[in-house]
Parts: C-alpha cells; structure tokens; sequence
C-alpha cells in the first residue's frame, strides 16, 4: 500500500475523533513513514512496518480516553432548532428510561462477565477459611484432652483445604487474567467503534 492510500483510508476510518486529533494523528503516522523511507525503506515497506490502518485504529483507541470519545459524539455539530428542544423535552419520558435501561444492562454484562472471577474468588477464601478452622478444629480438641488420633480427620481436612486453595490459586489467577484481557478487549472494541463511526460529512 502507497503512503497516500494508507493515510487516505486512515483518515476515512478516523471520523469520530475531533477534526484536531485526526490531523495530528495523519501528520504523526506521516512523519513515521517518512522517517522509515528516510532510513532507505520503500514507500510500501515503510507502510507495512506501521502494520494495517484496523492495527494503527486499535492502537489509537488505546490511547483515547473512551470519555473524551463519547463527549465528542454527544456534542452537537449545530445549534438545535426550536422544535427539536421541543421534541426533546417531551420525549423525556421515553428516552430517558431507556438510556437508564441501556446503562444498566451493560452494567450488568460487565458484572456477569466478572461472575466466573468472583465465584472463584469466593471458593478460594472458602478454602483458606476451611483450612484455618480444621487447623483450629485440631488444636482445640488435642488440647481439650481428645488426643491426636481423634482429631486427626480435624488436620487432615486441613490440608486438603490448604492444597485445594493452593490449586485454586493458580485457577483464579488464570481467570482473573482472562477477564481482565477480555474486558480491555471490549472497552478498546467499543473505543473503535465510536472511532469509526463519527458523522461523516
């Protein structure tokens, strides 16, 4: 792909960022070509180092605060007309709810996403519990005169909570990691979207 090309389709896929940002990032990724041809690169290797106008998009929706994306979407391009206000004001009732609904719902997506973490989470301290009180179990009853065979289910239930805790350990940590790799993916996914899809004019 030529340099014109690429920053021509980047450009194009940029239309939801304020006009400033999309300038100063097609000068960036200008000069970061420029710089390669500069080196003795091609003009389309010095493109195909930077990677693909999706990869270069991701990588800027990294980068901007989803917030300052969704005030620039919400900000209107005009002056809204007097009927429109009116048409605002009452379709309150209506629109307002279902933007509450809508919050909610991906609040609640997010919150069931996490489920599979927190459930484990709670095993996990269960386990430790489990394990302290057969630990506890043991002494007080060896000490309360019942002798070490009669409490020694008590320290054997002990250890196999210590070691089901450890394994669950290394379970959480995978999920947990998971989750999080999975979350960053949609917050980045739905940052590219608001990217993508600014008013073309």
């Amino acid at each position: 792909m030529k340099k014109k090309e690429f920053l021509d389709e980047l450009r194009s896929k940029l239309v939801g960022l304020p006009q400033a940002d999309i300038d100063e990032r097609i000068s960036f990724y200008e000069e970061m070509i420029n710089d390669r041809m500069d080196e003795g690169k091609s003009e389309e290797e010095a493109v195909n180092d930077i990677g693909t106008v999706d990869e270069v998009i991701k990588q800027i929706a990294k980068e901007t605060p989803l917030v300052s994306l969704v005030r620039h979407k919400m900000k209107p391009k005009r002056r809204l007309r007097g009927w429109e206000v009116v048409l605002i004001v009452l379709g309150f009732p209506l629109w307002f709810p279902l933007l509450i609904t809508g919050f909610v719902l991906i609040f609640v997506g997010f919150i069931l996403m996490w489920t599979g973490a927190i459930v484990s989470y709670a095993v996990e301290t269960s386990l430790i519990a489990a394990c302290f009180m057969g630990l506890l179990s043991f002494f007080l009853g060896y000490f309360d005169g019942g002798g070490i065979t009669a409490n020694l289910p008590y320290l054997g239930i002990s250890m196999m909570c210590f070691g089901g805790a450890i394994m669950f350990g290394f379970a959480c940590y995978g999920i947990t990691k998971g989750m999080a790799k999975a979350t960053r993916g949609m917050f980045i996914g739905i940052k590219s979207w608001f990217i993508r899809k600014g008013d073309r004019k």
